[in-house]
C-alpha cells in the first residue's frame, strides 16, 4: 500500500466514512491538533528513554494508554456529525487521567508562583504538550454541539496532567523549577 494518494492535492482530505471537507475545516483542524499533541507526548517519552527515576514506568504505562485515547478522540472528531463513532472514550478515561494528576501531584512541592515552562528536555516537551492539548481543546469547543462532552473533558483534564507530568519529570530528575520574577 501506498503512503500517498494523491486525494489531497487540491486541498482536501476525508473524514470517517468518506465525507471530504476542506483541509482547514474546523473539524481537521481539531482532529489534527490531537495528533500534535500525541506526537510532542511521543517525544517527551523520547526523552525520557535514558533516564532512570522512580515513577518512569508507570508514566511510560499511563502516556502509552493516552496516545492510544489520542487516537480514538481523533476519530471521534473525524466523524460527521450523525454519524456512529468507532471509537470512543468513556467517563472512566478521565477518572485515570484524575488518578495520576493526584498521585503525581501529592509527590510534589506546592505551587505558591506560576512557574515557567522548561527544565529537563522531557519536562520541557511535556509543558509543550500541555499548550499543544489546550490548543486541541479550543478547537473541538469551537465545534459546538457536535462534540461529545466526554471529549472536552478528556482534553481539559490530560493538559492538566502534561502540566503536573512536567513538573513531576522535572522533580525526579532534580531540575529546578523556575518561577515568574514580576518587577514591581
Amino acid at each position: 500500500m501506498k503512503i500517498y494518494t494523491k486525494t489531497g492535492d487540491k486541498g482536501t482530505t476525508s473524514l470517517v466514512y468518506g465525507q471530504r471537507v476542506a483541509k482547514n475545516d474546523m473539524r481537521v483542524e481539531a482532529y489534527g491538533t490531537c495528533d500534535e499533541t500525541n506526537s510532542m507526548i511521543g517525544l517527551a517519552m523520547s526523552y525520557l528513554k535514558n533516564e532512570n527515576f522512580k515513577g518512569k514506568e508507570i508514566i511510560e504505562n499511563v502516556y502509552h494508554k493516552i496516545q492510544t485515547n489520542l487516537f480514538h478522540v481523533g476519530a471521534e472528531l473525524a466523524t460527521p456529525k450523525g454519524k456512529e463513532v468507532k471509537w470512543k472514550l468513556e467517563s472512566d478515561d478521565i477518572e485515570h487521567l484524575e488518578k495520576n494528576i493526584d498521585d503525581w501531584d501529592s509527590t510534589l512541592p506546592a505551587l505558591t508562583n506560576f512557574i515557567l515552562p522548561g527544565g529537563h528536555p522531557a519536562g520541557a516537551a511535556f509543558h509543550v504538550a500541555r499548550t499543544i492539548a489546550r490548543r486541541a481543546e479550543r478547537c473541538a469547543v469551537s465545534l459546538g454541539d457536535d462534540v461529545n462532552p466526554i471529549v472536552l473533558a478528556y482534553l481539559n483534564r490530560l493538559s492538566d496532567l502534561l502540566f503536573v507530568t512536567a513538573r513531576y519529570v522535572n522533580y525526579q530528575l532534580s531540575q529546578k523549577e523556575q518561577t515568574l520574577h514580576v518587577e514591581s
